[in-house]
């Protein structure tokens, strides 16, 4: 067997393991978000708790690490595969980033389907706006768990979180409650950069479909006479 035979082959077979774990993982990495949700938002919850909590974390967590293999292994390409696969290594080692996931969720539905059942504009508008709904509470999380009970913070609840989030995403940035930990900026520069990022795929995905709706639209006026 040739080169690309074998190439075909194991991207054949990569392909079908996305088509049958991608929807369970999406569902891992819901109860992985929420395990950290309760795990955060419950200090005062019983040792045990935080205890379940942190085992249903470290399984799913394992869960995704032995999909990472099954991928690596399936695609034949040894290294490389970390290189061409940055996000599913980015997600690996930050599982609250699985939120961008979302399109190859959306890619092996599809597959399964058949066809796509939505435009290119309306998925790149549901894919951002999801991923920035998870995305910005999984961040609100991470950051008032490393904020509260910090000296000189400012985010000392949830809800101040929530709000530093939604200024912080939409680029906004009123400044009036700011990380001053360490691994609170480091959060806060990946929610930026998470933020600008979608901002700009909707922007661009909304601008894209006015040049077509204008273009369409010159095309059908009537010639002057």
């Amino acid at each position: 067997m040739d080169a690309h035979s074998r190439t075909a082959r194991d991207d054949s077979r990569l392909a079908r393991w996305e088509d049958r774990v991608e929807l369970p993982l999406a569902l891992g990495s819901l109860v992985f978000l929420a395990a950290y949700a309760v795990h955060v938002l419950s200090p005062g919850m019983a040792a045990v708790g935080h205890g379940i909590c942190l085992g249903v974390l470290y399984t799913t967590w394992a869960v995704f690490g032995v999909d990472y293999a099954v991928r690596w292994r399936l695609s034949g390409r040894g290294p490389s595969f970390v290189r061409t696969h940055g996000l599913d290594t980015v997600v690996l080692v930050l599982p609250l980033l699985r939120p961008l996931r979302i399109v190859k969720v959306y890619q092996a539905m599809a597959r399964r389907r058949g066809v796509p059942r939505l435009s290119l504009y309306a998925r790149v508008v549901a894919y951002a706006g999801l991923a920035t709904l998870l995305l910005g509470f999984a961040g609100a999380l991470a950051v008032y768990q490393q904020e509260r009970g910090a000296p000189g913070a400012d985010i000392r609840t949830f809800g101040d979180s929530l709000w530093w989030t939604v200024t912080t995403l939409t680029t906004v940035g009123y400044g009036d409650v700011v990380p001053v930990t360490p691994w609170g900026r480091v959060i806060a520069v990946g929610v930026m950069a998470c933020g600008l990022a979608l901002l700009g795929a909707v922007t661009g995905s909304f601008s894209s479909w006015l040049l077509q709706v204008f273009s369409r639209e010159g095309d059908e006026r009537p010639p002057e006479s």
